[in-house]
């Protein structure tokens, strides 16, 4: 447990069909560690109904379960996630107007060292688990909100390919360079 002090925490955050999966996958491969996968995709699979206050709790409680469960497996004092509870936040704040007190308490005490919003310049790619194809932009600004708000350290990830993973790499690799010359 005490291990976890050691692990930098890189979330890949950011609208729907922003390549999160995709660039978090990559980022993971890449400096020989794990990624931390979307809890939220696995538990929507088979909901066949509109999710509930309460399914959007399980997800929260799920998505910090998982994450804790993978980070003994971190590799290189490095961790990769693909999203963070956050994203519960946004999804709770847009579909019912309040997130849970939990949620607000854990974003207190819960910390990632490093954000890649991911930018919404790739086209839309239609999927049974998106829902706002047309509320990109309004996603984008809440994300900066967000962000800003809980003082993250990000930088937006743009392009297309290999173009977009190399300008995430190009992110990791500075903020890894500056954490060590800071002392993180």
């Amino acid at each position: 447990m005490g291990d976890q002090q050691h692990v930098i925490k890189i979330a890949v955050v950011g609208p729907e069909s922003t390549g999160k999966s995709t660039i978090a996958k990559q980022l993971a491969r890449h400096y020989h560690t794990v990624c931390v996968p979307e809890y939220a995709r696995e538990y929507c699979l088979n909901l066949n109904r509109q999710y509930t206050l309460q399914d959007e709790m399980n997800m929260f409680y799920g998505q910090l379960a998982l994450e804790q469960s993978l980070v003994p497996l971190a590799q290189n004092g490095l961790l990769i996630c693909d999203t963070m509870f956050l994203t519960i936040k946004v999804w709770c704040d847009h579909l019912f107007g309040h997130t849970p007190q939990a949620v607000h308490d854990e974003l207190s005490r819960h910390r990632y060292d490093f954000f890649l919003l991911m930018d919404i310049d790739l086209p839309w790619m239609d999927d049974p688990l998106r829902d706002f194809p047309d509320l990109r932009v309004h996603f984008m600004q809440v994300w900066h909100r967000e962000l800003q708000a809980i003082h993250a350290s990000y930088q937006v990830i743009s392009g297309l390919g290999d173009q977009r993973f190399a300008q995430a790499l190009q992110a990791v690799d500075g903020f890894l360079k500056n954490s060590k010359a800071t002392g993180h």
